[in-house]
């Protein structure tokens, strides 16, 4: 596998579908299992805190980014590997930019996609080029991915998403791949 890190962007609440917590579980399990490590937003609740959680369990490594504001509502997580407290949201994302070599994006709400359409922005204008997997969860983001498409399609992206950007609905789906060297 050609990674070293991956970033996990997703929500601090749970969502409404229990199929959100199993994936998000299942993607720091297997991010852990992989030997590789977890970079992720610090909080200790929703899907961010499962991620993590998961990966501990399996003795995984697990960087968490926070900005001041975030520590207490997102409850920061004690039990990581290491904490970065960051001074805010952009030093937060930069920093999970730089620690990673490649990002999954699980179901969030706001700043998931801020985060995930800033990673796009940066790969579109060779700031970086890592590679991107949108989990599609339960066709969670069905409407963004059609509305990305007719971006595409429209000739508003001035490089092909697909070629940064991979969608899978499963968290097996994505590491069978990757460890097939695919993506």
């Amino acid at each position: 596998m050609k990674y070293k890190s991956i970033a996990v962007f997703c929500g601090s609440k749970d969502g409404a579908d229990p199929i959100f917590l199993l994936h998000a579980r299942a993607i720091g399990a297997l991010i852990a299992k992989h030997k590789l490590t977890l970079v992720y937003g610090g909080g200790n609740c929703g899907l961010m805190g499962e991620v993590a959680n998961a990966a501990l369990r399996e003795n995984g490594k697990v960087i968490g980014i926070i900005p001041e504001v975030l520590k207490e509502r997102e409850r920061h997580h004690t039990g990581i590997s290491e904490l970065i407290i960051v001074p805010d949201m952009h030093t937060r994302k930069k920093t999970m930019y730089d620690l990673c070599d490649a990002a999954i994006i699980l179901p969030g709400g706001n700043g998931t996609l801020d985060e995930m359409f800033e990673m796009i922005t940066w790969n579109g204008l060779t700031i970086h080029d890592k590679k991107i997997v949108l989990l599609n969860t339960a066709g969670y983001y069905n409407y963004l991915i059609s509305h990305i498409n007719n971006m595409q399609s429209n000739d508003f992206l001035h490089s092909d998403i697909h070629e940064m950007m991979s969608v899978y609905t499963t968290p097996d789906a994505i590491f069978s791949d990757w460890a097939s060297g695919k993506n």
